[in-house]
């Protein structure tokens, strides 16, 4: 693949992974199937010991790569909550050799449950290739084996990517590693602060601007092929609506919309976005086609019916209103219909964001001189602040629903932090400089 061509890595990504059950690593003996698991189903998780030494390279500067690879994936599994990786200086054994089988009392004497080992070598044509294996300390078997082929410059998507395979293997959920942030970058005094568009790994790493700061950006959305984003722009007077190829930087102006006050998000298919427009003193929901442009009203009510968010069906979206007399969600079909409000609580309910696994909404919630980050079920169940404080907004979901970043102001200007849905394992995410509307990619293939 050629080297410096994120989207050819794209594309390939899936084949590599068919790639990886090579000689040595398809064999699983029957005692990892009953293997070591995180359960994760739990509310108090108990995080995994979990052993990471270096990686082995083939030179020095393959080592180089393979150490800042071990890093990145010690830092994604550590920042997950789910695992505690052990200080190498505790380690007895030293792996020289990866593919030969660990010496299990070992790892099993610093309390180590699996074990990762492996090795980046350079081939011949330039490209990495990355191996690992997952080892089972305590059943003494070989959980999972794989391995990968990309350009050079892909060393820390490789990091991510394994990352991802482990991650799923221990806890039986997706991994949520491969991804990229898309979010709002503010720099300046406060009065005349400039906002530029942004995006970056998960990680806060490989931080790229998308826009110069001579117009006020806002609300960046993903498109479902993780290539495109929707965002606000005010450039010009009205706020525009612009659709922005990240790979090859084309932008495209959807349209310009009086009164808009959150970009469009996607449908899950990727050809209709969902707004809504003010108009008056009320505000509706409308739906457009990406390819014909054509719109369709969704409500038609004098209350302010705004925030909506597909349900990863496409069947229903939600949705804030003060249709009630105050801010709550609602739930409704895609297509409109009646709308059922889901959200009785105290204070008001705004920016619902429905999770990709469609069993929980997110939203900001604020009441008593207090922001917090919650989730609801769709039909109105189970309702839980997961974070509260000063000035919480903006939730958006990992792709596989167990993570939640939004942004807090604690007075001196956003950052952004992450929470799981338990409510645990609250973190800061860095960033350059102050950040806000964050938005989470799907997984990059």
């Amino acid at each position: 693949m050629a080297a410096g061509n994120p989207s050819s890595f794209l594309m390939t990504r899936r084949r590599a992974l068919a790639l990886g059950a090579g000689a040595g690593f398809a064999a699983m003996s029957q005692r990892a199937l009953a293997a070591v698991r995180v359960d994760i189903t739990q509310g108090n998780v108990q995080p995994m010991p979990i052993a990471l030494p270096n990686f082995v390279g083939g030179t020095q500067a393959d080592g180089d790569v393979a150490s800042a690879v071990t890093q990145i994936m010690t830092n994604n599994l550590r920042r997950s909550g789910l695992f505690a990786p052990i200080d190498p200086q505790a380690f007895i054994e030293k792996i020289s050799n990866p593919d030969a089988v660990p010496r299990f009392p070992d790892w099993r004497a610093i309390n180590a449950q699996a074990l990762v080992t492996g090795r980046i070598t350079r081939q011949g044509d330039g490209r990495l290739k990355a191996e690992f294996r997952l080892w089972d300390v305590f059943g003494g078997a070989q959980q999972a084996g794989q391995q990968y082929f990309t350009s050079p410059d892909n060393w820390r998507r490789i990091g991510h990517i394994m990352s991802d395979a482990i991650y799923e293997r221990l806890t039986g959920e997706k991994g949520y590693f491969d991804t990229r942030i898309v979010f709002i970058d503010e720099t300046g005094p406060k009065e005349r602060r400039i906002k530029r568009l942004a995006i970056m790994d998960q990680d806060g790493a490989g931080v790229r601007y998308l826009t110069r700061g001579d117009e006020l950006v806002l609300t960046p959305r993903f498109s479902p092929s993780t290539q495109e984003i929707t965002y606000m722009s005010y450039g010009q007077g009205d706020p525009r609506v612009l659709l922005l190829n990240i790979e090859t930087g084309q932008r495209e102006v959807v349209g310009n919309f009086p009164g808009m006050t959150f970009a469009p998000r996607f449908s899950p298919d990727g050809q209709r976005v969902i707004m809504s427009l003010q108009q008056g003193s009320n505000a509706n929901l409308f739906v457009m086609d990406l390819r014909s442009k054509a719109t369709t009203r969704l409500t038609q009510t004098p209350a302010i019916d705004t925030a909506p968010s597909y349900s990863p069906d496409g069947a229903r979206i939600c949705f804030e209103s003060d249709r009630g007399g105050t801010q709550q969600i609602y739930v409704m079909g895609a297509t409109g219909g009646t709308a059922q409000r889901i959200s009785f609580g105290d204070g008001r309910y705004s920016t619902p964001v429905w999770s990709p696994r469609g069993d929980f909404i997110a939203f900001t919630k604020q009441g008593g001189g207090n922001f917090g980050i919650g989730i609801i079920k769709p039909d109105g169940q189970g309702e839980r602040l997961l974070t509260s404080g000063y000035h919480n907004e903006g939730p958006t979901f990992a792709p596989n629903g167990r993570v939640i970043m939004f942004f807090r102001d604690l007075g001196n200007g956003p950052s952004l932090f992450t929470v799981d849905i338990t409510g645990r394992n609250e973190q800061k995410t860095p960033t350059p400089s102050l950040a806000s509307d964050p938005a989470w990619s799907p997984l990059l293939s």
